[in-house]
């Protein structure tokens, strides 16, 4: 992440914080009273429109919320994932036996 999006981040997170409306105006100020050089005002309009209407609390409280249930899914996955395993191999050998040249009634070297 750049300088200019780090700063123009803590700006949107400063005035979300205070309950402030997060407008690139708003943003470009806060960006110019903390002495960031070299922010182009084009990071404070993304940002703006970004998270217009949104309230960025929260999208910070949800952040991991989504995750919880993936990690019993894969365990689940996991213990039935050997009995899969079982029946992958019974399946591999009754293929290899059917595909065999000597139930043609020819080899190699006849």
């Amino acid at each position: 992440m750049s300088n200019a999006e780090l700063a123009t981040s803590y700006a949107a997170l400063i005035l979300a914080d205070d309950g402030v409306e997060i407008t690139a105006d708003k943003l470009q100020t806060l960006i110019k009273a903390a002495n960031v050089p070299e922010v182009e005002p084009i990071w404070a309009s993304l940002f703006a429109k970004a998270l217009e209407g949104k309230d960025v609390k929260d999208l910070l409280s949800n952040v991991g919320s989504g995750g919880g249930a993936a990690a019993p899914a894969a365990g689940a996955a996991a213990s039935g994932g050997a009995a899969a395993a079982e029946e992958t191999k019974a399946e591999e050998k009754v293929e290899e036996k059917e595909e065999s040249d000597e139930d043609m009634g020819f080899g190699l070297f006849d």
